[in-house]
C-alpha cells in the first residue's frame, strides 16, 4: 500500500494532481484541502490511499491522516465507492463530518452531490459508534443528550446543520 507521498506538484488535470516523486509522476485524486497544500509550494506531503481494482490502481490523496481515515471508513459502508467517499471527505472537515455522524445528521450528507437520502442514512447508521469521538468547536465532546437529540432529529440536531 502506498500510504504517503512527498514530492513536487508537477501539474493538475481534471482527474487530480500530478505529484513528481523522484522522477515518477503519480496522478492522485485529491481533496480540496490536499490541493490547497500544493498551491505555491516547492514540495508537498500527501497522505494517500491506493484503491486496487481488477482493471485499475487509483491513488487518492488527503491533506492529513484524519481525512484518509474517514475516507477508509466510508469505503466500508455498503454502496460507497472511492469517488463518492472522496466527495464526502471533500465536502467538509473530517471532524465536522464525524460530528454529523455522531449526531445522526443524515441531511448533512444528502447535500453532497451523488448522495441520496438512503445512502446518507446508511452512512450515519453504519458509521455511528465506530468512529472516534470528535470534539466540537467549543472543545467539548458531544454529550449523550446531544447524541440522543441528533438521533431523533430534535432541535439540537437541526441546529448543527450547515
Amino acid at each position: 500500500m502506498i500510504s504517503r507521498l512527498r514530492g513536487v506538484p508537477a501539474g493538475r488535470s481534471a482527474d487530480g494532481l500530478v505529484l513528481d516523486v523522484g522522477g515518477v509522476g503519480y496522478l492522485v485524486a485529491v481533496t480540496p484541502g490536499a490541493l490547497a497544500r500544493s498551491d505555491g509550494t516547492r514540495e508537498v506531503t500527501l497522505e494517500t490511499y491506493l484503491h486496487v481494482r481488477e482493471d485499475a490502481l487509483q491513488l487518492y490523496g488527503f491533506a492529513d491522516a484524519d481525512e484518509r481515515e474517514l475516507f477508509v471508513s466510508l469505503l466500508g459502508v455498503s454502496g460507497i465507492g472511492p469517488k463518492v467517499a472522496l466527495a464526502v471527505v471533500s465536502g467538509s472537515a473530517a471532524s465536522e463530518l464525524r460530528r454529523a455522524i455522531a449526531l445522526g445528521d443524515a441531511a448533512r450528507f444528502q447535500a453532497i452531490p451523488g448522495i441520496g437520502k438512503k445512502t446518507a442514512e446508511r452512512i450515519v447508521l453504519e458509521l455511528k459508534g465506530s468512529l472516534p469521538e470528535t470534539l466540537d468547536p467549543r472543545g467539548d465532546a458531544p454529550s449523550s443528550a446531544e447524541l440522543d437529540e441528533g438521533i431523533t432529529g430534535g432541535e439540537l440536531g437541526r441546529a448543527h446543520r450547515p
